[in-house]
């Protein structure tokens, strides 16, 4: 299993960048590199300065242009046959890559997600599992119309998958996540991993308590998009 994954972390002033570059680094799976994209910040790259040496470590800066056009740029900068992406807040587990891996290989599956703890500002857990998923395909897509139920950092897929199917839409402000998953689940079934592999910070900076009611407009938006396109597709199977 020498299989090399790339973790994407994009980065916009944020104070825990480097927890998690430190939290990628130090993963059990020795066949990584760690790609972090400096999407136009203006402070905290003091904390991204002084890990810049590390191996298997490579920079990236850009204009500030969201966090889709971040992700981008370090997938098509990415030499791994599997993508990884981790929120500049937010941590992996030592264990994490190693076991997607071996669970991906074992299921021939292109994509999976993990269980997921949720951790404080001050990094204290404060609920152990807290994600979710459904065994069936159709149930499974039919519930991800409700509600984005995909935590982004626990994800782990094949480089390939971008050619299939596109990327990250770079006009969507928040929700770019839940519209790769919509597109995904049309030509692939996730795996689930039932193991919190990943601690996501839950914290007032965050963009997504920020800019609430922009991201619950955006996410609808996506849905009647994606509403009949997905129900027509598995009517048809």
């Amino acid at each position: 299993m020498n299989i090399k994954v790339s973790i994407i972390i994009p980065f916009y002033n944020c104070p825990f960048i480097g927890q998690a570059i430190y939290s990628a680094l130090n993963q059990t799976y020795s066949n990584i590199e760690v790609i972090v994209v400096n999407d136009g910040s203006t402070i905290h790259q003091s904390n991204i300065h002084k890990i810049r040496k590390m191996k298997p470590f490579r920079y990236f800066e850009k204009r500030n242009g969201g966090a889709a056009s971040a992700l981008n740029m370090g997938i098509k900068n990415a030499t791994g046959k599997y993508i990884a992406w981790l929120s500049s807040d937010d941590l992996f587990e030592r264990s994490k890559i190693e076991k997607q891996v071996l669970f991906m290989q074992q299921r021939n599956l292109s994509i999976s997600h993990t269980n997921y703890s949720i951790i404080n500002k001050a990094g204290s857990i404060t609920n152990p599992r807290a994600g979710t998923s459904y065994a069936h395909r159709k149930i499974f897509s039919k519930n991800l119309l409700k509600t984005c139920f995909i935590n982004g950092c626990t994800v782990m897929m094949r480089a390939d998958i971008f050619k299939k199917i596109g990327f990250f839409d770079e006009k969507l402000i928040y929700a770019h996540d839940y519209d790769f998953w919509l597109r995904a689940v049309q030509y692939y079934t996730f795996g689930y991993i039932n193991q919190p592999l990943t601690r996501y910070r839950y914290h007032e900076g965050m963009g997504s308590v920020k800019n609430n009611t922009a991201l619950v407009q955006e996410a609808n938006r996506i849905r009647t998009k994606y509403s009949p396109i997905i129900k027509n597709f598995f009517n048809k199977r």
